[in-house]
């Protein structure tokens, strides 16, 4: 039987075969409807493998340890290969808001590429399997896990892995969204409607943050929010809607009063979401203050105090 590492030497096109990612595991195994199963990885490496396990959860942090083990155990099967290679561990795992936070050793950096990216897929499509779970933050030694660019991943879910499968046409919609920036004077929120098509894949939330982060399409309004910031992750829970950003979304960039930023956001998701409060966090912190003036800490409400009377005509 081949060792991993002579499994991967043949792997070299790999990172193509990433794109059918899903499919290809639904027609290399045959799992019973409400069998428990995780991810690990095919013995050519280039795929993901369902393997059959019963995960017992009392909690979502319980689910998680019990997943991980599997996905970490050695194989004596041909078929498959353990997800997590055997030097690397987890030092710390964590279940808050519906997101797993994970924190690998120094030995996840030294997966190779193509290889981490199908570790990831797996780790990610098997807990958010995981009642409890809807997104996956992955650290290496309390370091964010980042891509080829030097970009912070943030939020996993299995929508990042779908969106890399390729979509077809079906797959896109054309929806409006109504979505709040800054007047002229930055003191004061205009509305605009936004006709965008997306993929339906793309949780309705995290458009909407993206399309208010690249500013109105139209005259008469003007961006808000810092496009440098890093969307880590955004998810909506019992009514709430969490938004996290990296460090530098708290560096306002345009001539806009704090309150403007921040409700143009808040107002813009309570609008095209049936959340009723947006709680924003930077680095998954609540403990912070938007340009040392708009408390961070509570979940924020809708706000239309702050937006632009229309002139009667």
């Amino acid at each position: 039987m081949k060792n991993r590492k002579e499994r991967w030497m043949s792997a070299g096109a790999a990172a193509c075969c990433l794109l059918c990612l899903l499919p290809s595991c639904a027609k290399q195994t045959k799992i019973e409807e409400g069998e428990d199963f995780v991810y690990c990885i095919n013995g050519e490496g280039t795929g993901l493998f369902k393997v059959v396990c019963d995960i017992s959860q009392e909690t979502p942090d319980d689910g998680a340890e019990a997943a991980l083990e599997k996905m970490a155990s050695p194989s004596e099967d041909i078929e498959y290969m353990p997800a997590i290679p055997e030097n690397v561990k987890v030092k710390s795992l964590k279940v808050e808001h519906d997101i797993a936070y994970i924190d690998f050793n120094k030995k996840y950096n030294e997966i190779p590429s193509i290889e981490e990216k199908l570790v990831r897929a797996a780790v990610v499509q098997t807990l958010v399997r995981l009642d409890g779970i809807n997104g996956v933050w992955i650290t290496v030694e309390e370091e964010n896990l980042k891509n080829e660019s030097g970009k912070v991943l943030g939020v996993l879910n299995g929508d990042d892995f779908a969106e890399s499968a390729g979509s077809s046409p079906s797959a896109y919609e054309q929806t409006t969204l109504t979505l709040f920036f800054a007047n002229e004077s930055g003191d004061q929120l205009v509305r605009q409607q936004m006709d965008v098509r997306y993929n339906t894949n793309v949780p309705r939330e995290k458009l909407i943050v993206e399309k208010l982060m690249g500013g109105p399409k139209k005259s008469g309004a003007y961006p808000t929010l810092n496009p440098s910031a890093a969307l880590l992750g955004v998810t909506v829970k019992e009514g709430t809607c969490y938004v996290n950003f990296d460090s530098e979304f708290l560096n306002s960039v345009y001539d806009v009063r704090p309150e403007v930023a921040i409700y143009s956001l808040v107002n813009s998701l309570l609008e095209g979401t049936g959340a009723g409060s947006v709680q924003i966090m930077v680095n998954g912190e609540k403990n912070a203050s938007y340009q040392e003036t708009v408390d961070l800490s509570q979940p924020l409400e809708r706000d239309l105090s702050w937006e632009e009377e229309k002139e009667e005509e």
